[in-house]
């Protein structure tokens, strides 16, 4: 028994590390000097070069690495169910498979809270940019939902549209305009500035729109992805909400806030419309919680495109709604608290609090 553990013995030092980081940023996570230099010198330049290094390709390389980490379980599982036919000890092919399944488990979990997690525990960008969230009365909430709704009817004529009335903006020029945006808001939030990088399209797109996501961060390459399959009209603002994960910041609900007021100050019209839509989607679900009349009023009216848009947004979610949409959502949620943000999934929708503090 001892010379079999001593064979593994590379692996218990490999899992010791591994747990060992976990724990660390763990237990720094309520030392907020800490975590804020952690951030500052080490993750986000770090992966700010990583980022920089895929900007060597226009492909997606997280999406490369997830698929190869796909086929490479795959092709590890098959060999074990080999081995463990084959081989006489049988319990040490399965020891040393499970052990080698957790060391890789117990890395990824350390490399994601030292790459991501610390941002969950420094200063937030609304400290940064002295913003203070606030929750409104009815009346706060029907004014704000009517201030984005006429900024929709303003841009939603600007937008290309095809023969259906519905946004119809070519993406991949979407994406190629992305960073000229994302830098026209520097200058009203400071904190935004970055080497910014331009958004890559993520090829296996209907993968995300089956997991309910519009895009994703990656930050073992500091790529943000988009989902290119799922309605144009708000992949503009989508773009600029992962772009702002780039910068240091992991909240949901203070990226939607980027994305939405990066957008409408902007000289895109594609952005601009985007992000008005962005915003009063966020607006009208708050009043129709508080006040259903109110919402109806200010649906009425909304420019005819804007609603073709609204309408094909939502028949197009509800189709590719199935029920491991709803599981990796809870995963998703458990993911989000295990972070460090205890609103989970809820903390998108929390945007509203943000555009109240802001525009309110």
């Amino acid at each position: 028994m001892k010379q079999w553990h001593r064979a593994y013995k590379k692996l218990y030092i490999w899992l010791f590390a591994a747990a060992a980081v976990a724990a660390l940023c763990t237990l720094l996570r309520p030392v907020r000097p800490v975590m804020n230099a952690l951030a500052r010198y080490i993750t986000t330049p770090l992966k700010t070069a990583l980022a920089r290094l895929c900007a060597l390709t226009s492909v997606s390389v997280a999406e490369v690495l997830l698929l190869g980490a796909v086929a490479a379980a795959i092709f590890a599982l098959a060999h074990f169910v080999r081995r463990l036919v084959r081989e006489k000890r049988r319990g040490r092919t399965v020891y040393r498979f499970f052990l080698t399944a957790l060391c890789i488990a117990v890395t990824v979990a350390a490399a994601m809270n030292l790459l991501w997690g610390v941002n969950y525990h420094t200063d937030s960008f609304r400290q940064r940019a002295g913003i203070t969230a606030r929750q409104g009365t009815a009346a706060e909430l029907t004014a704000l939902t009517a201030y984005f709704a006429a900024g929709v009817n303003q841009t939603a004529g600007e937008v290309p549209r095809d023969e259906h009335g519905v946004f119809a903006a070519d993406r991949q020029e979407i994406l190629d305009r992305a960073a000229a945006v994302y830098e026209s808001g520097w200058d009203a939030f400071p904190s935004l500035r970055m080497a910014t990088l331009r958004p890559k399209a993520f090829v296996c797109s209907r993968a995300l729109t089956a997991m309910d996501f519009t895009g994703f961060y990656f930050p073992f390459t500091g790529e943000a992805n988009l989902n290119v399959d799922s309605p144009a009209c708000f992949l503009p603002a989508t773009a600029i909400h992962e772009m702002a994960h780039q910068c240091q910041i992991a909240s949901e609900q203070e990226c939607n806030f980027v994305s939405i007021a990066v957008s409408i100050q902007s000289d895109d019209p594609l952005y601009r419309y985007s992000g008005w839509l962005t915003g009063y989607l966020h607006t009208a679900n708050a009043l129709y919680k508080v006040d259903k009349e109110a919402w109806r009023q200010l649906r009425n009216t909304l420019n005819a495109g804007a609603l073709a848009d609204i309408e094909y947004n939502n028949a197009y979610w509800a189709a590719a709604h199935t029920a491991f949409t709803d599981a990796s959502q809870t995963v998703y949620d458990s993911f989000i608290k295990s972070s460090g943000d205890p609103n989970g999934v809820q903390s998108y929708g929390m945007v509203v609090d943000l555009l109240l503090g802001y525009y309110g």
